[in-house]
């Protein structure tokens, strides 16, 4: 099914290249403290979307320039490389934005179908949404060509593709051990979103899919009243949770359940059946 992977520096420059990429977040709080910002927006678990996104995209400035310094200097290739070629890909950055809508509208509507959450208001805002969209798109930029982009294209070279995506979604999961109110399942569900994110990757060498369906599940996820990854954003939809457990994710949310450990792997598979089926010769 794969072709043979006989590179055996591809390991080597993701290892290089891992523990870089703390700078960006450090030069980001610098740039912040140094403007005046009130850095206690950051330290706690409500996202103040204002801050989050001076610090997301000064993150995705530096993060540009030092992934332009690897691929020129490093792995002698344009950054374009990484899988950022547009074309024909409008498709599959559409798959992904409805892959998360339908799973977050599934996970909000059948929580509160089996009363494990409880609706409490609509708060419709159109400008804390347009931040919400700005910030996680900056996010899912951010990770996808971190993890996706140059760690999992880098691995690919040197192992065989689920050799590749579990050490790629290890390091994904273990960046977001840190997390305010983490569990041993959110942890274990987001190095399965690891896997979740990357199948594309393996086939099509692109991020579009990728990007689109880390914006959607974030997104939404939020919109539906989730906390992200144990982060507490603006959401249209509110609601408590009647008990924390590990069906409705408790205070980690959504992304700390069982539901989303089943979903996540039905997903991966129709994922990796679709893509492998789309591509004449996978990598």
């Amino acid at each position: 099914m794969f072709k043979k992977v006989s590179n055996h520096s591809g390991w080597g420059k993701s290892l290089l290249f891992l523990p870089l990429i703390f700078i960006p977040q450090i030069i980001a709080v610098i740039v912040m403290m140094a403007s005046g910002f009130d850095m206690n927006n950051l330290g706690s678990d409500k996202i103040d979307l204002e801050s989050m996104i001076i610090l997301e995209y000064t993150m995705i400035f530096v993060m540009i320039i030092m992934l332009w310094a690897f691929m020129k200097y490093i792995d002698k290739e344009p950054l374009v490389d990484i899988g950022l070629q547009i074309k024909g890909r409008l498709k599959d950055f559409n798959f992904g934005l409805v892959i998360g809508l339908l799973i977050m509208g599934f996970a909000y509507f059948f929580l509160l179908l089996i009363n494990e959450i409880v609706f409490v208001e609509i708060d419709f805002d159109l400008q804390k949404i347009l931040l919400s969209i700005i910030l996680f798109t900056g996010v899912s930029i951010f990770e996808e060509i971190i993890f996706r982009g140059y760690v999992l294209k880098n691995l690919l070279e040197s192992f065989n593709p689920y050799v590749a995506l579990f050490i790629s979604s290890l390091f994904f999961s273990l960046i977001h051990g840190a997390n305010p109110n983490v569990t041993l399942l959110g942890l274990s569900n987001i190095f399965l979103a690891g896997i979740f994110l990357g199948a594309s990757y393996v086939f099509t060498k692109n991020l579009w899919f990728p990007i689109a369906l880390h914006f959607s599940w974030n997104f939404f996820q939020a919109m539906f009243g989730f906390k992200v990854s144990g982060l507490d954003s603006y959401s249209i939809i509110k609601f408590d949770i009647i008990e924390n457990n590990y069906i409705n994710g408790g205070e980690f949310g959504f992304e700390s359940s069982i539901l989303s450990l089943i979903i996540i792997i039905i997903f991966t598979i129709i994922i990796w059946k679709y893509f492998k089926s789309t591509v004449e010769k996978p990598i």
